[in-house]
């Protein structure tokens, strides 16, 4: 449908997982894309190759979403290369869980760098491009633990809240330049870190989820374009929760 066609989208962390599904999908609906990963791998030239084949232009970029400095840096390339930035996809995300009594500074610190500390980079970037634009749709990744809390993930919980916080505060301060901002928050997501859990583990959760399964990275990514597109044009300040019902 192209639903995109015409935008450009930059997505971090998105050689793998969520965020490369992410950037497939819009890619299909005709948006340019630029995608961050701490180091331009094999995989992440994979993830170009793949994004290239949905005839879209594809701008693969290292940078340390936890750095300020890389954030402004590689909004700066993806400004010159393409001109204009309408999506701004916050996914850079690391785990480092613990329960609370054995969790030492460095791992806390480390997740809330990473996942909270990286998406304020990205939008104190992106949203002077966008003032400009006077448009722009921001999309943070937040997670029903952000939302619940989780025994052992303290820190992972905490970042995934002021994920959702952020999103609030930035579509009441830009939505007048009719920037909007918004979480997208999933649930039990089929993916490389729960299938490395032991199968009674898998499916005690999958037994507490309405709608008895696991959710995919294709679930997240249709969520994603919905807020990207157009079709969400009066949608700001919410969060999707992305969980077959476990969040209600």
């Amino acid at each position: 449908m192209d639903l995109l066609k015409g935008k450009v989208a930059l997505i971090t962390g998105a050689a793998r997982g969520i965020g490369r599904e992410v950037a497939l999908k819009f890619a299909s609906e005709g948006a340019d894309i630029a995608f961050t990963d701490l180091a331009i791998n094999d995989e992440a030239l994979q993830t170009r190759t793949d994004i290239e084949a949905k005839g879209v232009k594809v701008l693969p970029l290292a940078s340390n979403a936890a750095s300020f400095e890389d954030a402004h840096k590689t909004v700066d390339v993806v400004l010159a290369e393409f001109g204009r930035i309408d999506i701004l996809v916050n996914n850079a995300g690391i785990t480092k869980d613990g329960l609370i009594l054995r969790m030492d500074e460095s791992q806390w610190d480390a997740v809330l760098n990473v996942n909270l500390k990286s998406a304020f980079n990205f939008v104190h970037a992106v949203a002077p491009a966008m003032v400009r634009q006077r448009g722009g749709s921001i999309i943070n990744m937040s997670s029903v633990v952000g939302a619940h809390g989780n025994a052992g993930q303290t820190n992972y919980s905490a970042s995934k809240a002021g994920m959702i916080g952020l999103a609030k505060s930035v579509a009441k301060e830009l939505g007048s330049r009719n920037i909007r901002a918004n979480c997208v928050a999933p649930g039990f997501i089929d993916s490389r870190m729960t299938q490395q859990l032991p199968e009674p583990v898998r499916k005690e959760w999958i037994k507490n989820i309405p709608l008895r399964r696991a959710g995919t990275v294709d679930d997240i990514a249709n969520a994603c374009l919905f807020l990207a597109s157009d079709l969400s044009g009066y949608v700001s300040g919410q969060v999707i929760f992305v969980d077959g019902g476990m969040t209600m």
